[in-house]
């Protein structure tokens, strides 16, 4: 409050009200004043714990609707981590790659020798028309290669690949089970998929548990859709 100083010998007065009743309105008038402040801060205070619980409750409720979902609970959180750890050193997104296409003219001739006789069959292109490396994007092409390098060295170690032995060894490395498929034994080998997709993404890998003999290639799953073992591309 601002202070207003009278000069010495000059009293302060109220036109029409005697001294003390001027000083009793201002008590009184100050008084109001405290009381309304502590209303305020009563008020404020007694805000407090529902407005904290209020923001909690917000911030609960958006944590809970990012993870939920068929798979975002733990496992699918872990998943969707070792998916992005394994992917780490590719591009992001899943732009389409950017692979050479087949020349205007359909290649260049072969170059035939004196003496030679030239090729009368078709002549191969020396880039893929079709298969993982046309259909998948950048990224996914790029963690494909990690994927099988990472699942092979795990199998080769596996002297007996029961399907259960493979599930287990998958397990370990992240593959969880809601994207495991067609897992079973076929002669001395267990065969399996894998359903690598997310966010957009087609890759997904397929392989043959045999011991010295393990195989574990690429391969290309629909965009959309349940993923079943029937419906992949090679």
């Amino acid at each position: 409050m601002t202070r207003i100083h009278a000069s010495k010998g000059t009293s302060v007065r109220s036109p029409g009200r005697p001294r003390r009743a001027l000083a009793a309105a201002v008590l009184g008038a100050l008084a109001l004043t405290a009381c309304g402040a502590e209303g305020t801060e009563g008020g404020g205070k007694a805000a407090g714990p529902a407005a904290s619980a209020s923001t909690a409750g917000a911030t609960s409720g958006t944590e809970e609707g990012a993870t939920g979902g068929v798979e975002d609970g733990a496992d699918g959180a872990a998943f969707a981590a070792m998916l992005a750890r394994v992917a780490r050193p590719c591009p992001a997104g899943h732009a389409p790659a950017d692979r050479p296409s087949a020349p205007a003219g359909g290649g260049e001739e072969p170059t035939v020798r004196p003496g030679e006789m030239p090729p009368t069959g078709p002549i191969e292109p020396g880039f893929p028309t079709s298969g993982p490396e046309v259909e998948l994007s950048a990224r996914d092409w790029c963690a494909s290669g990690l994927h099988e390098e990472r699942i092979t060295q795990a199998l080769l170690k596996l002297k007996v690949p029961a399907p259960a032995e493979v599930r287990r060894i998958l397990n370990r490395l992240g593959y969880i089970d809601g994207r495991i498929h067609g897992l079973e034994r076929t002669g001395p080998a267990t065969v399996f998929f894998l359903d690598l997709r997310e966010k957009g993404g087609r890759l997904c890998v397929k392989g043959s548990a045999a011991g010295e003999n393990t195989v574990v290639d690429t391969c290309v799953a629909p965009l959309s859709g349940e993923f079943s073992p029937a419906n992949v591309g090679n």
